[in-house]
């Protein structure tokens, strides 16, 4: 098993362990053996194993784990490349390349295809960079509000086919949403306490498990409105609602006839008032709506 299959099957009994509040004991055991990997920044890239241990260490009230999940994460600090210096080394590389453009445009055709095999070969060799995140923030209210996402989304077991881990699309969501707001005032937080809510609900799981899948962006997922994120028995209920409020509506105010032709079912009076709608297609009849003056019952027929 090679070190990335290893350090992604701890990762995965660490999460457990963090997220679900079990038992914690083989957490230092666990701890000790990522010690012992060699663990470099692509593996630190690949499984993102350091927003586990970090996770670990503040749900744990163990000592020794806090104690060695600091060590780590300090140890792997050291693996991140210094963001100055790796803009010093792409200049110095760009002004290399230049200059060796500029000497082999001088020397004919035969340097020009020197010249193209060249960069090929100084483009293949650009550095692994992490995966696509949210830039990070020491905000602690943002801090609280990315961790809330983050647990909202490992709420029950994983799916099949995420295609990023919760810290890292929670953090994006979070993201998304400062970016509109600019700030973190009552909308910001209505906003972000909305997606909590939706995410956790258990009676429409499909709205985490397509957030997980790529189905649904952290971007759209900041923007979406209340109904775009209800489940879709909740969409019918809603639209059901909505249709007979109309109806009832429109039989409470319409401008109808008098008559007493009909007769209330209810009251059995026949002081009633009427008016019809199309309803349905063109080629099929009105729809009757019926009120009783007299005890205000409705009805309808066709």
């Amino acid at each position: 098993m090679g070190c990335d299959d290893e350090v992604l099957k701890i990762k995965k009994k660490l999460d457990k362990m963090t997220t679900s509040g079990s038992d914690q004991t083989q957490a230092l055991d666990l701890l000790k053996v990522l010690q012992t990997l060699p663990i470099n920044f692509q593996v630190l890239s690949k499984t993102r194993i350091g927003m586990t241990v970090n996770a670990l260490r503040r749900a744990s009230s163990d000592d020794d784990v806090i104690s060695t999940a600091k060590q780590l994460i300090k140890n792997w600090k050291k693996f991140v490349p210094d963001k100055k210096e790796d803009e010093d080394k792409d200049n110095k590389e760009e002004k290399k390349k230049d200059k060796e453009e500029k000497k082999e445009s001088k020397s004919g055709s035969n340097s020009n295809s020197n010249s193209n095999s060249s960069s090929s070969g100084s483009g293949s060799s650009k550095p692994t960079s992490f995966p696509p995140s949210a830039p990070p923030t020491t905000d602690a209210l943002r801090l609280k509000c990315r961790e809330m996402l983050t647990n909202a989304l490992k709420c029950s077991e994983l799916p099949d086919g995420i295609v990023d881990t919760p810290e890292s699309l929670g953090e994006q969501i979070e993201e998304a949403i400062y970016q509109e707001y600019r700030n973190t005032d009552a909308a910001y937080k209505n906003r972000l306490r909305s997606r909590v809510y939706n995410l956790k609900d258990s009676k429409n799981p499909q709205l985490r498990e397509n957030v997980l899948r790529g189905v649904i962006s952290p971007k759209r997922l900041a923007t979406m409105s209340s109904d775009e994120m209800a489940s879709d028995e909740m969409k019918a209920l809603r639209e059901k609602f909505t249709k007979e409020a109309i109806d009832d509506h429109q039989l409470a105010v319409a401008q109808g006839t008098k008559t007493d032709l009909l007769k209330c079912g209810k009251c059995g009076q026949r002081d009633c008032t009427y008016n019809q709608m199309q309803t349905r297609s063109s080629d099929e009849p009105m729809t009757t709506f019926v009120l009783c003056n007299h005890c205000g019952n409705r009805w309808k027929f066709c």
